[in-house]
């Protein structure tokens, strides 16, 4: 099976693997037990672990929280912050994860007041729009920093300046994001910061939400005095270690990864695009992630376009994991301006740091001739 979805998750490095290992066994202490070696031990390994993490996204060690996933992250920071300052307006955009949109859903039904704003047709939010929103009950603006789906990455600094400007905080969901492309959270002059360990060769199951200084969201999760007294539950010493290693590979190797990265997503678009008539690039052709390539394809349907690739040896996707049991066309080409049936026939490549040229040309001789098929058994292609 060829791996094209590291947009889903990526596969453990080995290096990672066995970073991990002695947490498990001879160093497994609860990191909160300090007055005994194992237990000091465990919470000397997380404090380093928060050191090499800080690093590589640019902030203190102190404003950097350990959670459950990059979802949790994103819920802590969003309803964290709607909870703490009592103001009742959130702002996002049409093309979140489903993280913030489900987040800011429950909101709504809480009385919150929630503002979704449109996207471009390559999936880019107008700094213009934002401002126009902002109002005196905006208690924070959430936008992603790169497009789960489509690739796109957002002019996050200067979405972080008007709000600032108006003195709203900001928060970005970096999942994608981190590990891919340089992110500093000082850079972007962001508040808040979601991340998680497995889009980047880490283990599932770890995510970190970056708080900056001086901000105090209010809790999720009540129970012990973790992480600063911010996020109860004891620490996963094993899976916050695997993180650090992971990250610390990505951005060391970031630079080369992606180079190469790109030149084999170009070669997969420009393949695609010339092979396959009626072809759709969603996203910006050049602001977007290196591994990214999002198509649709006129005439037939994203499920039945997986089902033929993944028996000719291709994993592959047509939108977000955490939405794969929905019927539904993706929001995010809703939100592009896709009409329902070019919407549902689309397909998310996501290259990784293992995939090779010899699979891009492999893919590339496979398509064609699936999507061809598809089109033969399509009655819309028959009366086009």
């Amino acid at each position: 099976m060829i791996y094209f979805d590291n947009a889903a998750t990526t596969a453990v490095s080995p290096a990672v693997v066995e970073s991990m290992l002695p947490w498990f066994t001879e160093k497994f202490g609860n990191p909160s037990s300090i007055f005994y070696t194992i237990g000091a031990e465990a919470g000397k390994g997380i404090d380093e672990a928060r050191e090499w993490i800080a690093e590589a996204i640019g902030c203190e060690k102190t404003e950097l929280f350990f959670t459950g996933s990059g979802s949790e992250a994103d819920n802590w920071a969003v309803k964290g912050t709607a909870l703490k300052s009592g103001k009742k307006h959130i702002i996002t955009s049409a093309i979140e994860h489903h993280a913030i949109l489900h987040t800011c859903a429950f909101l709504e039904k809480q009385g919150y007041r929630v503002t979704y704003l449109p996207v471009n047709e390559k999936g880019l939010v107008s700094p213009a729009d934002l401002e126009a929103e902002i109002c005196e009950d905006t208690a924070l603006v959430s936008i992603m920093l790169a497009n789960n789906e489509i690739g796109t990455i957002q002019p996050i600094k200067e979405l972080a300046e008007i709000a600032h400007k108006k003195g709203v905080l900001f928060h970005t969901d970096a999942v994608q994001a981190v590990g891919a492309i340089p992110v500093d959270v000082k850079e972007l002059g962001v508040d808040m910061l979601s991340m998680s360990a497995h889009k980047f060769h880490g283990p599932k199951g770890i995510g970190a939400l970056y708080i900056r200084k001086g901000l105090r969201p209010v809790q999720l999760i009540h129970g012990g005095g973790q992480e600063r007294n911010m996020r109860a539950g004891t620490e996963n010493t094993a899976y916050i270690v695997g993180m650090a290693r992971a990250i610390t590979d990505a951005v060391k190797n970031m630079e080369e990864n992606s180079a190469r990265i790109s030149r084999l997503r170009d070669k997969l678009i420009e393949g695609v695009l010339s092979a396959v008539p009626e072809t759709i690039l969603n996203g910006d052709r050049e602001n977007r992630l290196p591994g990214n390539a999002n198509f649709s394809f006129r005439y037939i349907e994203g499920e039945s376009l997986l089902l033929r690739l993944s028996l000719a040896g291709f994993a592959a996707s047509s939108g977000s994991a955490c939405a794969s049991a929905s019927l539904d066309p993706s929001h995010v080409l809703l939100a592009i301006g896709l009409p329902h049936e070019i919407a549902h026939g689309s397909l998310r490549i996501s290259l990784g740091t293992e995939n090779t040229e010899e699979e891009v040309d492999r893919f590339l001789q496979v398509l064609p001739p699936i999507v061809e098929t598809l089109r033969q058994m399509s009655p819309l292609y028959e009366n086009k």
